[in-house]
């Protein structure tokens, strides 16, 4: 994308354990572009969240990026010293985490987390810097933003502290947001609050935004391209409608046939069978096919992304799961 504000190319990070090399993500390239909005999704293990560690540089031993490249505004953040990268990092590009621990600090004030976010990379007075910390707690949907500045984190329940984490993360206005499962401990409407507030905020500052879920409902309301990963690769990446619309993965059609909502009436769930391969003896050719119904003595190869349509549709696949209209077509006379 000529208009990409983040593209990653070829990451591989991995873990070096005793018992052997743990290849975490493993030749994973994606862009992002203003004000788009990237579905990062898969199963527990696939990489998701290591792949957004990786841009932010908090991968920490045994891990290391050992190949690849993450570009952001001509830079290699791959490459960048560590003083550099801590200057982009909560500035340029926020990371939103699952855990809203990870953000707050237990024995500080949110008033004085909140400034201190502000004023270590932005010189503006102290009072400035309070306003816009409260307008940020209002824009996630916490009322009584001043008697809420001045609270601890353990006054919060979990809910609430997500939303100040979510907060934090906006103050700066960054380039690039990954939001890594934020909305998981949210009750639905305020779920439905922060993905309206966090597709505004594309819209109004042009920001990119990475969401990393295994929830397809969410990513289908949400993003505007799809990234499927198992097994630490990227195995189908697409625009929303053609990925989750009419999916060319067995992998992703397995996803989606997993979802309640997809089960036809009286009819039992479909599952993937079997179990995600350890990612320390993931070997050569396509880590799926244990696991595929497709899979014959060509997938012991190690399949390339591959293009099969138009707006960037690519494939990690030899044995491509027809169009939708042939699909259908194909399950219908199935049916008779």
């Amino acid at each position: 994308m000529t208009d990409a504000v983040l593209s990653v190319e070829g990451l591989r990070t991995h873990f070096i354990t005793k018992a052997g090399v743990v290849k975490a993500v493993d030749d994973v390239s994606f862009s992002v572009a203003r004000g788009q909005v990237l579905g990062l999704v898969g199963e527990s293990g696939s990489g998701k969240s290591v792949t957004g560690y990786s841009i932010m540089g908090l991968v920490d031993p045994p891990g290391r990026v050992v190949a690849g490249r993450i570009i952001y505004r001509d830079d290699n953040l791959a490459a960048l010293e560590s003083e550099a990268m801590r200057q982009l990092r909560g500035n340029r590009i926020a990371m939103i985490f699952q855990d809203p621990m990870m953000t707050l600090n237990p024995v500080l004030s949110i008033e004085t987390q909140m400034v201190e976010a502000i004023l270590a990379h932005e010189r503006v007075p102290y009072d400035v810097a309070v306003a816009r910390a409260r307008a940020c707690l209002v824009q996630v949907g916490i009322a009584s933003p001043d008697a809420r500045l001045a609270a601890y984190p353990h006054q919060f329940s979990g809910g609430m502290r997500q939303r100040v984490a979510i907060a934090i993360a906006l103050l700066n206005v960054p380039d690039v947001i990954i939001a890594d499962e934020p909305t998981t401990a949210l009750d639905v409407t305020i779920q439905g609050q922060i993905l309206f507030e966090m597709q505004k905020l594309t819209r109004e500052t042009g920001a990119a935004l990475i969401w990393i879920t295994h929830d397809l409902s969410v990513i289908a309301g949400l993003a505007d391209r799809v990234c499927v990963m198992y097994a630490g690769r990227i195995v189908e990446q697409g625009t929303t409608a053609d990925v989750l619309g009419a999916p060319r993965h067995p992998y992703t059609q397995g996803l989606l046939d997993s979802v309640p909502g997809q089960a036809q009436e009286h009819k039992r769930l479909r599952n993937i069978p079997g179990m995600t391969p350890s990612l320390l003896d993931i070997g050569p050719g396509c880590a799926f096919r244990a696991r595929c119904t497709y899979a014959t003595a060509v997938c012991a190869q190690t399949p390339e992304m591959t293009p099969i349509g138009p707006d960037e549709h690519t494939l990690r696949c030899f044995h491509p799961l027809p169009p939708a209209d042939l699909f259908a077509a194909a399950a219908n006379e199935a049916g008779r």
